[in-house]
């Protein structure tokens, strides 16, 4: 983990030990690379007013399984973020999704076959931001992040626009 504690601290995070670290970069994608899914799920995220929290249901489009959990992201810088999450039961997450307010964004997310220890994810998003296609790539370090080259697919990286940081 190459976060400074005190940096943590500051953002609301004050034992990483509880924290996974992102890093990331985003692409607009041109299409959709279908030879390259491996999984999809269908992704409704709720973005809590006034706060980093999202509440997220993700469920696997085969019928496998449905992850549900509630999530504080903060960006540490355009391509890091601290990340901690409280996986939920159906009950909790209903619970959640009642009393909660927020921005409700709905997407498909095809997870793609990529190079070792790289996750590469294509988000084909529905409703007001129908037609918004984004690939994402996460690293696992600053190295692997600075090293990957960009596949023939993506189109103008938008990491550094905060209109494509989610919710």
């Amino acid at each position: 983990m190459d976060i400074d504690p005190l940096i943590a601290a500051k953002l609301g995070f004050p034992k990483l030990r509880y924290v996974f670290v992102e890093h990331e970069r985003r692409w607009l994608c041109k299409s959709l690379p279908s030879g390259l899914v491996t999984e999809t799920e269908q992704i409704t995220d709720l973005y809590v007013t006034g706060s980093n929290l999202r509440l997220r249901e993700a469920r696997s489009i085969d019928g496998a399984s449905t992850m549900l959990r509630l999530s504080r992201k903060v960006d540490v810088d355009p391509s890091t973020r601290l990340i901690s999450s409280i996986y939920l039961q159906d009950h909790e997450f209903e619970l959640l999704r009642a009393a909660l307010v927020g921005r409700s964004i709905r997407k498909r997310r095809y997870r793609l076959r990529s190079p070792a220890e790289v996750v590469l994810a294509v988000d084909e998003f529905e409703g007001d931001l129908s037609g918004l296609i984004l690939l994402e790539a996460e690293f696992p370090s600053t190295q692997a992040q600075r090293e990957f080259e960009v596949p023939w697919y993506a189109g103008v990286e938008v990491t550094s626009n905060p209109q494509f940081t989610g919710g």
